[in-house]
């Protein structure tokens, strides 16, 4: 497949984290989380992730987004970095600073434009999200759950990337705020012109949203299709018995 076509790769990737030695002494031990993760992710596609608790999701998005190095293999990034949606928006929002602030910080940072510019800027992604104008002056704990995962959306978006990595967005919500929060990113899709790395446990949900999915355990990927092909012609027991559990 043509580069072109391609937002990332994740070549045979491994990696995991160090921990402290015992009362600073020694050398620091290593747990080795992912072997040999090895995908792409396709221009204008949702590509799934799922799997059980502890199994090396959120490894896999930190050493995507560059916040930890693999200790094998290499990330390579067809368009610039990706931004992350997080699960708990409330953590990921400033509590002391209200919605305009937060929206617009990322481009303050970036430093390119002028307040007027920025403003407007937040303005409009503000509508693209689904979000009055009064919620600007509100603060994250004025607002619902709902609510603070739109704004999440929007400052992830601001600066207008190509490729969003979306690690558990919609756990924290109730059914109808989830289909909500999966419509709006589904539009904003087409209208950005954005692919996704969907990480989640919920198989139905990764079902409504996603074109392809990864099936991860114990650090590694076991299974992988389109979403017909794995959901509806698993080939391994582990899929299985996660395509079980969740009807």
């Amino acid at each position: 497949m043509s580069e072109q076509n391609l937002v990332l790769e994740v070549q045979h990737v491994s990696g995991g984290y160090r921990t402290p030695s015992l009362f600073g002494r020694g050398r620091n031990s290593y747990k080795e989380v992912l072997h040999d993760v090895d995908f792409v992710v396709h221009h204008g596609e949702i590509l799934g992730l799922v799997g059980e608790s502890g199994t090396g999701k959120t490894t896999l998005a930190r050493i995507i987004l560059g916040l930890v190095q693999p200790e094998q293999g290499r990330v390579i990034h067809h368009t610039p970095r990706p931004q992350i949606i997080f699960q708990d928006p409330y953590s990921s929002l400033n509590p002391a600073y209200t919605v305009e602030w937060s929206i617009e910080e990322p481009l303050r940072i970036y430093g390119k434009y002028d307040a007027a510019e920025r403003k407007r800027r937040v303005r409009e992604m503000l509508e693209r999200v689904e979000l009055s104008e009064e919620c600007l002056k509100a603060k994250p704990d004025e607002l619902s759950g709902g609510q603070r995962q739109r704004v999440s959306i929007a400052a992830a978006l601001i600066r207008r990337p190509r490729f969003i990595i979306a690690d558990e967005p919609v756990s924290a919500l109730d059914v109808t705020i989830q289909a909500q929060i999966l419509r709006l990113m589904r539009n904003l899709r087409e209208e950005l012109d954005l692919s996704y790395l969907f990480i989640s446990h919920d198989l139905n949900v990764v079902y409504q949203l996603c074109d392809r999915v990864l099936v991860m355990k114990s650090g590694r990927i076991v299974e992988q299709g389109t979403i017909d092909e794995v959901f509806n012609h698993p080939r391994e027991e582990y899929t299985k018995k996660l395509l079980a559990a969740a009807e």
